[in-house]
């Protein structure tokens, strides 16, 4: 499971490390712009930004590396799929 630190967030579930763009499998955040989209930015923003996170990529979508993501042990895409609901 490949790890690595998180340096930039996109949007609600998308997110950057070096080299890679990562989009949280299984997570349908609002789109920025739209309502809850700066939340949900927030919401992972405070999850993971500048942590180590490991990953599992699942696939591929518009050049981002689609993943089940983990920091501290815990999914990340099970906690934005709770808070976007």
């Amino acid at each position: 499971m490949p790890k690595a630190r998180v340096t930039q967030i996109v949007d609600g579930d998308t997110f950057k490390i070096p080299r890679k763009v990562i989009r949280l499998a299984n997570v349908d955040a609002p789109e920025m712009g739209t309502r809850g989209g700066s939340q949900a930015k927030t919401d992972l923003k405070d999850m993971i930004k500048g942590k180590t996170i490991s990953y599992t990529p699942v696939g591929k979508s518009y050049n981002r590396v689609v993943a089940q993501v983990k920091v501290a042990g815990k999914s990340v895409n099970q906690a934005m799929r709770n808070k976007v609901r």
